[in-house]
């Protein structure tokens, strides 16, 4: 077991040499000015992993959050180098804790003055670096299980007010890593305002098949809008709809209808606006033998969206509602 870690330790160290030197000599020059607020966390009761991230900069969660389930989660901003993404993972990866990932690139970073970086691992090791160079105000704050760290803000306040309201926050990791860059804001934020958003989240442990997306839970990016956190909250709101939506459909497959109509009713109590949600959970009730409670539903559906009159006679060959033309008919004469 010994000689397997110094194994990893030596992997770990190549990886550094190998691919700053050469591999990433192009990301060097790249030097995209993603000045920003964000926090990297670790959830202690599920092991979840994420990043989030809020800028005056476009699409600032293409650049700037990286995550890896059973591995590690990392923020590279202020004149990012996407190397500290990669690398970082790959030497978490490797063996490596986040604290000893983030000090090995630091110190072979001659760039290293304006990088601000932070990385969390899968035990939920933390640590942050604020280059000495970063545009002020600009700092980080490392507490058990996360950082949080700004840099170009009004005002030095901005990262303890992240790191008290994720302290603070209720719920799960997602509403609490939104609810720290919705208090950066409210402390005012970056000076020259705002323009994307981001959020990732993977499992706590990966699942052998990363081609699937099976490890990432949440993955939403905001890449351009007057308001990014209000607009990422409603796509939050959208992805954990379509969560219920997905497992009804898998309910559905099984015709299991009391798990689907239980499933597409919770996605219409989050989305009760998205038509497509209300007539699933309309058809699901149907075929579950709940015709009453499913007719007010269609009728809705209906007066927003008519075409999808025209697709209900096309479930009962897919098994979806039953092969009753009276019942069909009855259906599509909602109005």
């Amino acid at each position: 077991m010994r000689g397997r870690k110094h194994w990893l330790w030596s992997l770990a160290a190549a990886l550094v040499a190998v691919a700053w030197t050469a591999g990433s000599a192009a990301e060097h020059a790249e030097g995209r000015p993603v000045h920003t607020y964000s926090i990297v966390a670790r959830d202690a009761q599920t092991g979840e992993l994420g990043v989030a991230v809020q800028s005056h900069w476009f699409s600032v969660g293409s650049t700037v959050t990286w995550a890896e389930a059973g591995v590690g989660a990392i923020a590279t901003q202020s004149f990012i180098d996407p190397a500290y993404g990669r690398l970082g993972l790959e030497l978490m990866r490797a063996g490596k804790s986040a604290p000893d990932a983030l000090r090995a690139l630091v110190a072979a970073d001659e760039g290293r003055d304006v990088r601000q970086v932070a990385m969390i691992d899968a035990e939920g090791r933390v640590a942050a670096h604020t280059g000495t160079k970063c545009i002020a105000a600009a700092g980080h704050q490392v507490g058990q299980g996360y950082s949080v760290q700004a840099n170009l803000m009004e005002k030095p306040s901005v990262w303890p007010a992240m790191a008290s309201a994720f302290e603070a926050a209720k719920g799960d990791l997602a509403d609490r890593m939104i609810a720290a860059l919705e208090a950066g804001e409210r402390e005012g934020g970056d000076i020259r305002g705002r323009q994307s958003a981001a959020i990732l989240i993977v499992k706590p442990q990966a699942g052998g098949r990363p081609w699937a997306g099976a490890d990432i839970l949440v993955d939403l990016r905001v890449e351009d809008h007057p308001e990014p956190l209000v607009e990422l909250k409603r796509l939050l709101r959208v992805h954990r709809a379509y969560v219920h939506m997905n497992t009804g459909d898998l309910c559905s497959e099984r015709k299991d209808w009391a798990c689907a109509v239980g499933e597409y009713g919770a996605a219409e109590a989050l989305m009760p606006e998205q038509m497509e949600v209300v007539f699933w959970h309309a058809t699901t009730l149907v075929a579950a033998g709940r015709v009453e409670e499913a007719l007010p539903l269609f009728k809705r559906v209906f007066a927003t969206e008519p075409r999808w009159r025209d697709l209900v006679g096309r479930l009962p060959a897919s098994d979806l509602l039953p092969g009753d033309p009276a019942l069909i008919a009855r259906i599509k004469a909602q109005e």
